[in-house]
């Protein structure tokens, strides 16, 4: 494709973009991403707001921590909720948190908003939905439970296919955790793997209640078109909704990207709003002596030295933001520029094949090891997906040597004895600088399913803070510290043995996983 092609959709962006001179205190030409704004809404914040986790034990006890602390609102979206003892805890949490503001004097301010997947919530006889029913029999004023139905599992599809085979049609894959206004990103779950010995990303913004505001209506938006599960386990859809995989597939589709669509737009309106408040104002000289004044009274918050873009994947909606950034990010990076990019399933889109193996820019990938993929060991047919994933490892391989780009495109495979792998994102560097200046993360794997079937967001994070970078950069490191080098060896490994009948079915079923 060509890479005019991807950046047609920005050179007219939706809606007209501010233009104003640039001044001293204004954000504006600070860097070079910010063509971002002009698909979704820009938050301008000070780096001392963001802290990265690097570990699955940090992530839950930050987990239980905010639960315990939260005083307004809960908002949750995960693949799905496990059922063991810590994610127990996790509910006895939410369950003291919640009685706490019951007892409170006056109506409780506390609202609990919890988002799962359908099909992955619904497994077995014990799982995310039996776990979270007593919070519903015990507040059901203040606790709301959603279950995304991909509308494309329908009709005699929906019928034949068996339960986790009919997680393949598409999910809800967002993992978003915000307790007031605070927000983790990440792309864990809710599961005693992701709280142990799976190793993920997560970033937790501060104070940010802009950024909270934004996810919290982005989830209320889905949860909005899912199914609502009810006190005696049943579901239903809100008064009025048409339903996910009854109703009209048409006319569902649209209302939902009417939804989504209206929440990054009436959030990208008002951030250019403040924007223009705080740093565009109508006399000259009064924004710059009132915000000196403010700083003077202690009322004004940092300068913005970071910027964080929220990017919605929803393919099945029509909405395909997150894809046309990535794209873009790949197209425009420069020589010398060097992208670590990492998937815990590496099976990327032909576009994102074609634009790492045809752009300038240095690319360390970062993959699982068939030890530490997350099907390794599974029972049935998924046992064989590790090997499904060397087949397709193995082919960019070759194709990378044949097109003699080795050294520009590196392969490293994440190994850790008793661990799994389930990082995702990228790390940017710009040509010369030993520091990221930006960052994906969140839910996509830069795969068929995270692009076409499944309901995804990440955000980019960009940062002139040298300290931000710095805590990016060590996050990167630490991830690569546990990985080697691809080479043409490392299929020669007997472990890496792929059977003919995997090769012959990959490229069937490589769009499902």
């Amino acid at each position: 494709r060509s890479s005019w092609l991807l950046l047609a959709p920005l050179l007219t962006p939706p809606v007209p973009v501010i233009t104003a001179p640039p001044c001293s205190l204004c954000p504006e030409g600070a860097h070079r991403f910010q063509w971002i704004r002009n698909l979704v809404p820009e938050f301008g914040i000070s780096s001392s707001h963001v802290k990265v986790l690097s570990s699955p034990a940090e992530f839950y006890e930050l987990l239980k921590v905010q639960i315990k602390a939260a005083k307004q609102r809960v908002v949750m979206a995960s693949l799905y909720l496990g059922t063991g003892l810590l994610e127990q805890e996790l509910v006895y949490c939410l369950e003291e948190t919640l009685e706490k503001s019951l007892q409170a004097k006056g109506s409780p301010d506390l609202r609990v908003s919890i988002l799962l997947d359908y099909t992955r919530g619904s497994r077995g006889r014990k799982n995310s939905r039996t776990m979270l029913i007593p919070l519903l029999q015990r507040f059901p004023e203040q606790v709301r439970v959603s279950l995304f139905h991909t509308p494309n599992l329908r009709g005699l599809l929906r019928l034949l296919i068996p339960e986790r085979f009919n997680e393949t049609i598409g999910l809800q894959h967002i993992k978003v955790y915000l307790f007031d206004d605070n927000v983790i990103l990440s792309g864990a779950n809710l599961s005693d793997l992701y709280f142990t010995n799976r190793q993920d990303r997560y970033v937790l913004l501060r104070d940010s209640p802009e950024i909270a505001d934004f996810f919290t209506e982005l989830v209320d938006a889905i949860g909005d078109v899912s199914l609502q599960l009810q006190q005696d386990d049943t579901v239903q859809m809100m008064e009025g909704m048409v339903h996910p995989y009854q109703g009209d597939k048409g006319a569902y589709c649209e209302i939902a990207n009417r939804r989504v669509m209206e929440v990054i737009n009436s959030a990208r309106t008002r951030q250019e709003l403040l924007h223009a408040k705080t740093f565009h104002s109508s006399q000259p000289g009064s924004s710059l002596l009132s915000q000196q004044g403010s700083q003077a009274s202690g009322s004004l918050k940092p300068e913005p030295d970071t910027w964080i873009y929220p990017l919605i994947q929803m393919k099945p909606f029509g909405i395909q933001i997150d894809e046309m950034v990535t794209e873009t990010l790949l197209t425009e990076a420069e020589r010398d520029a060097r992208i670590f990019l990492t998937t815990g399933y590496f099976n990327l889109t032909q576009a994102y094949m074609d634009l790492i193996l045809g752009t300038r820019a240095e690319y360390r990938i970062l993959l699982a090891s068939p030890e530490v993929n997350g099907f390794f060991g599974a029972k049935g047919v998924a046992g064989a997906i590790p090997a499904a994933y060397v087949y397709i490892e193995h082919q960019f391989f070759s194709e990378v040597c044949y097109l003699q780009q080795q050294e520009r495109v590196q392969l490293q495979e994440y190994s850790r004895p008793g661990w799994t792998f389930h990082a995702k994102g990228l790390w940017l560097y710009l040509a010369g600088t030993d520091l990221p200046c930006l960052t994906l993360i969140g839910s996509p794997n830069f795969g068929y399913r995270s692009v076409h079937r499944d309901l995804e967001a990440q955000v980019a994070i960009v940062t002139e803070n040298k300290a931000l970078q710095q805590q990016l950069h060590q996050e990167q490191e630490q991830l690569y510290l546990c990985s080697s080098v691809v080479s043409t060896s490392t299929f020669e490994q007997p472990n890496r043995y792929v059977k003919l009948w995997v090769k012959l079915v990959t490229p069937l079923i490589k769009n499902f996983f």
